[in-house]
């Protein structure tokens, strides 16, 4: 029974007021995404600032992801208990807060920091966000619009990061990178206040399952921190396997606690309903071999055909206007005319053929021979990405919203760390030993190894059509 704190999704909104509310929770996925690479364009400009090594450096990235994979599914999860419209104020002024820290940081410590705290409010936004587009907009072709509205703002965002930091960067220098997030953060956060007007607070269950809590985080930041490890020194290295088996048993943890809590953080029979854990699932393996794919891409045009950061920025565009182009305008509408399985299904083929022709990438190759797959890769993602969210969200019922949300979300956050580990691993099989940076000793070697990934990717991507295939069980629009 629906309590009366919750607001009903087919609550009387104009038009106006919808397009708002969808323009706020996009504007803020948008910058969540793209703090994800801006800053690697940057990273040359901090290093000489603050005379720091590589090593260190990549801490900026990382503890970025790190709290925002971690902190994902809790912060869906208290938005269900205490409001999603608050947490994800919060959420976007916290953002914005430690943007503003690292634009001043006096150090790389400080730096440090400012993106542990960036990840945490980012986590906020962007679980409460999709929630709150789920409870705004009832189920069928409005939500299924408004999914592809914020899929396209997920997806861009990821090649507009590398291009915003190159010109950032090259212009006004790195600490713009974080500081142009400030005045967008606070006039989202201002007008969120004023225009969603919405309460999805689950009044019957206040209750919070802290030890669930605790372990899910622990045990997602430490998986991601183990295969973000296993990039450098390997997937089969000693370090890494003891780092994931740690992750391993802290999430059997959080499982055991899950069963035997009489309020869990997350019900195991939510994962049964529907379509959730396919979805889930299959969001995992969409993205794992698209973020490998996208990593070995820029180091290929850099390392290999000479192009600037900036230029390898450059070109992605063309696959991520597909991708922009597919996700908002066609995936959504051709749901609900044949239903999220055969799309899905359909986003899944493309992604494989564009794997497979990448296999065959050499020495030689110029961009407009990697343009043909990179193409097939952001049409196949752009179709699979908005009916994965859909399917993802399809059948929650009130007061699950964040829950939901911040399950699909933390799956694909989850997906990109462990493509880009086995990817590299299988890319690096042709080098003559095993260094602790991604270089290998001829471009002969690197290019092989990148052939390999490629077809690996292929791979992963006709097993996620089989996988998905046996686990969609469940009806959707």
């Amino acid at each position: 029974m629906q309590d009366q704190n919750s607001n009903s999704p087919t609550k009387s909104w104009s038009s106006s007021q919808l397009s708002v509310v969808l323009a706020l929770v996009t504007l803020a996925q948008f910058m969540v995404v793209v703090d994800f690479t801006i800053v690697q364009v940057a990273m040359p400009s901090i290093g000489r600032e603050f005379g720091v090594s590589v090593n260190v450096l990549q801490w900026i990235v990382t503890a970025y992801g790190l709290t925002l994979a971690g902190f994902l599914m809790l912060s869906g999860r208290v938005g269900d208990i205490y409001g999603h419209k608050k947490l994800f104020v919060i959420g976007v002024l916290l953002f914005s807060l430690a943007s503003l820290t690292g634009g001043l940081a006096s150090s790389e410590i400080v730096l440090i920091l400012a993106r542990v705290v960036q990840g945490l409010g980012a986590a906020m936004a962007s679980a409460t966000g999709l929630s709150i587009l789920a409870a705004v907009f009832p189920e069928g072709k409005e939500r299924n619009r408004a999914l592809s509205v914020f899929a396209a703002a997920t997806g861009s965002g990821f090649a507009a990061g590398m291009i915003l930091g190159g010109i950032i960067t090259a212009s006004l220098g790195w600490r713009w990178v974080f500081d142009i997030n400030v005045p967008i953060g606070v006039a989202v956060s201002l007008l969120s206040i004023k225009y969603i007007s919405i309460s999805t607070r689950n009044g019957t269950n206040r209750h919070l399952d802290i030890f669930g809590a605790v372990s899910v985080t622990a045990g997602l930041m430490l998986l991601v921190y183990s295969l973000t490890t296993a990039q450098n020194i390997g997937i089969g290295s000693p370090q890494t396997l003891k780092l994931l088996l740690s992750s391993v048993v802290i999430l059997a943890a959080f499982l055991l606690i899950e069963y035997r809590s009489k309020a869990p953080l997350m019900p195991l029979g939510f994962l049964r309903r529907g379509s959730i854990f396919g979805a889930n699932t299959v969001g995992l393996l969409q993205v794992a071999p698209f973020v490998g794919m996208v990593f070995i891409l820029t180091n290929y045009l850099q390392q290999l055909r000479g192009y600037s950061a900036l230029s390898a920025g450059l070109a992605f565009i063309p696959m991520g206007i597909v991708f922009l182009v597919i996700s908002v305008l066609l995936s959504a509408r051709l749901v609900n005319r044949l239903g999220v399985k055969p799309i899905i299904i359909s986003g899944m083929v493309l992604q494989t053929i564009g794997y497979l022709l990448l296999s065959s990438i050499s020495v030689e190759e110029c961009y407009f021979g990697l343009l043909g797959p990179m193409l097939l890769n952001g049409f196949g993602t752009g179709l699979g990405f908005t009916a994965i969210n859909i399917a993802a969200l399809t059948g929650t019922r009130r007061g699950e919203e964040g829950l939901a949300s911040g399950l699909i979300n933390t799956s694909r956050q989850i997906g990109g760390p462990i493509g880009l580990a086995v990817l590299l691993t299988v890319a690096n099989i042709e080098k003559p030993h095993t260094t602790d940076q991604f270089v290998v000793q001829s471009a002969e070697a690197m290019v092989t190894g990148f052939g390999y990934a490629f077809f690996g990717s292929r791979s992963a991507d006709g097993d996620r059509n089989h996988l998905y295939c046996l686990i969609h069980t469940g009806k959707t629009t």
